[in-house]
């Protein structure tokens, strides 16, 4: 199997004109953990926004203005603040188990997949090795005819 078999290709994306408040707007709309950045005259990867660095900035925010502001404290945070830029990716055609070796070693939630040109392609993450686990588990324990 190879990363393309099992990666995320409808992708919620932003450009790096975006903000610290489109990022939590995008996450709690569409229930998603990671935002690829892309530039927005190339179309190629820039960086990864992550639940993690977003809750944390989030949460510096509102420890320091407090509730009221948060909103307005958001528009003014510059989406590149808060994404990892110049992160691991992946290739398409990579073999799914490096790659899944290469989740446990690094601690990593996600990995963007671009093609030869750093075009975004899709992700991949852990949510998708637990589908394809399910998948699995369930032909496994299909009746045999």
């Amino acid at each position: 199997m190879r990363v393309k078999d099992i990666m995320t290709t409808d992708l919620h994306t932003l450009d790096e004109s975006a903000t610290l408040r489109d990022a939590h707007s995008m996450s709690r709309e569409y229930g998603i953990r990671h935002i690829p950045v892309l530039d927005s005259k190339s179309g190629k990867l820039r960086g990864v926004v992550t639940q993690k660095a977003l809750i944390s900035k989030v949460m510096k925010l509102a420890k320091i203005y407090g509730e009221s502001e948060l909103a307005e404290q958001e528009k003014a945070v510059p989406i590149e603040e808060v994404a990892v830029v110049d992160c691991d990716t992946i290739s398409a055609d990579h073999p799914l188990l490096d790659m899944a070796e290469y989740f446990l070693a690094h601690k990593h939630g996600c990995l963007p997949v671009v093609d030869e040109q750093g075009a975004l392609q899709g992700i991949i993450t852990s949510s998708d090795f637990v589908k394809l686990a399910i998948r699995l588990l369930k032909h496994q324990a299909a009746p045999e005819f």
